[in-house]
């Protein structure tokens, strides 16, 4: 099998395009660097560097050959980030993401596994959170995400595209030689892992005043092995499916002071913390229920307990960081 990874030089793209060169598929990597670094790509893909806002180069990459299948993990990601320039978030996740359909549509791929986010949902009234709950995004990263869905959904009606949108929750953790490495770095776990180097001063602690056990936000962490096992099975559940929409997450919250406990644990090492006040769009507590992704695709998390993660995480982030040196 063929497969296209829009930002496949990332963390999530980028394990998921190993799992697939690693199971025997070809892959093309189509990313612009923005936040990453030619060195993530994997060796075996074909890479295309270009940007989403470049249709002529899409369609081209994607008339070279008939792919049976796009994965879409191309975007900007940080919510609060897009609170300060929601237009930049529009701009790149959105209107990119209907360059891509485009694209599609014109050289007529029609098999899209798309890298959605739980913060369509905004605050929630209830948890876990089902995929038929009420999607109401705080911040304009959601929107963006959520706005490309209704795309993809029309897309689906009035072009016959095939598409799985996945809801992510917090992903974390690390495969054997390959983890997160953003640039700049905003993601909990590997800022808390830099603070146990000695790489950063402290951990800042957005909010300490949210309706929680201890006061801080409470967030599912799913494992990111086990969200690329999922993305293989959403493509090839498409094969049956023409639409669906899943959440993935463990189904677990923890707070924001317990992936800290557990970095400590895990590391050994100690890791100064600062609070500081809520950050816009916030919600807080984002628990996934996952009951639909196990029922129809069969996917079972691997990675549940929070110390595993971060263990994970961690063999990946002190190798990395001490090679930096």
């Amino acid at each position: 099998m063929r497969y296209l990874v829009t930002g496949g030089a990332g963390y999530i793209g980028g394990t998921v395009a190993r799992v697939l060169l690693g199971r025997g598929d070809s892959v093309t990597i189509y990313d612009n660097l923005c936040h990453s670094r030619r060195e993530a790509l994997p060796p075996a893909a074909e890479f295309v560097e270009g940007d989403l806002h470049n249709k002529g180069l899409l369609t081209e990459t994607l008339s070279r050959t008939q792919y049976d299948g796009v994965l879409h993990f191309a975007a900007l990601i940080e919510a609060g980030e897009s609170m300060k320039c929601p237009d930049v978030y529009f701009r790149n996740n959105t209107v990119g993401t209907l360059s891509l359909l485009e694209a599609m549509h014109a050289t007529g791929t029609n098999r899209l596994v798309f890298s959605s986010t739980a913060a369509c949902y905004g605050e929630p009234r209830r948890t876990p959170i089902e995929e038929g709950d009420e999607l109401k995004p705080t911040n304009a990263y959601g929107e963006s995400k959520l706005l490309s869905e209704h795309m993809l959904r029309w897309f689906g009606t009035q072009f016959g595209m095939r598409y799985a949108a996945l809801r992510y929750f917090n992903v974390a953790g690390a495969i054997e030689g390959y983890g997160e490495n953003h640039e700049p770095e905003s993601h909990l776990i590997p800022l808390v892992l830099d603070a146990a180097l000695g790489l950063r001063k402290e951990i800042k602690v957005f909010g300490v005043d949210y309706p929680t056990k201890d006061g801080t936000c409470v967030r599912d962490y799913v494992h990111v092995a086990d969200l690329a096992a999922a993305h293989l099975l959403a493509m090839a559940s498409l094969d049956q499916k023409a639409s669906a929409v899943y959440n993935l997450g463990n189904g677990q919250g923890f707070t924001v002071r317990e992936v800290i406990e557990s970095a400590r644990r895990i590391t050994g090492l100690p890791i100064a913390v600062v609070e500081e006040p809520r950050r816009a769009g916030d919600p807080a507590v984002l628990v996934a229920s996952s009951e639909k992704a196990k029922r129809e695709l069969g996917w079972e998390p691997n990675f549940a307990d929070l110390d595993t993660i971060v263990d994970t995480a961690w063999q990946w982030h002190k190798r990395l960081k001490s090679d930096a040196k």
